[in-house]
């Protein structure tokens, strides 16, 4: 009689990486799809004219944007864009002038800009912006768009 020896295999102590990699290209196609519904902003049409750019080495500037229906949009820094809570003009230029101070009391020489829409009122940035140096801005900017 023959017998027959069971021969042992060594156990295999492998990570299938297969699943993990399908799991991250569907996580993938789901970023790709929903990163340009999550990109906030406010829709702003602004005036062309050659002017300078900011350097390089400059602080990220404190933004107020004014879109056509007069809203404005405070984006300080690198934060998310924060609408003013609408009111009578006084209490929106007080909220925005109070932001703005905040934000250059803790980044000291920050450039302060507001970005007017085109077809906004020039009154709308006239005020705001004399609001901004009432306040105590040294310095307030126009943001336009590069002419091609």
């Amino acid at each position: 009689m023959q017998t027959y020896q069971r021969i042992r295999r060594k156990k295999v102590a492998e990570i299938n990486v297969v699943p993990y990699i399908d799991v991250m290209l569907v996580l993938l196609i789901i970023f790709m799809a929903v990163t340009p519904v999550i990109t906030q902003g406010v829709k702003v049409d602004l005036p062309q004219a050659e002017s300078e750019q900011l350097p390089e080495d400059a602080k990220p500037p404190f933004i107020v944007s004014v879109n056509t229906d007069g809203e404005y949009v405070i984006k300080a820094g690198e934060a998310d864009d924060e609408p003013v809570p609408a009111g009578t003009p006084e209490a929106m230029q007080q909220y925005i002038t109070e932001k703005a101070m905040g934000y250059l009391a803790i980044n000291q020489n920050a450039p302060v800009v507001v970005a007017g829409d085109k077809s906004v009122r020039y009154e709308e940035v006239i005020l705001l912006m004399v609001a901004l140096k009432n306040a105590g801005v040294p310095q307030v900017g126009l943001m336009t768009d590069p002419v091609n």
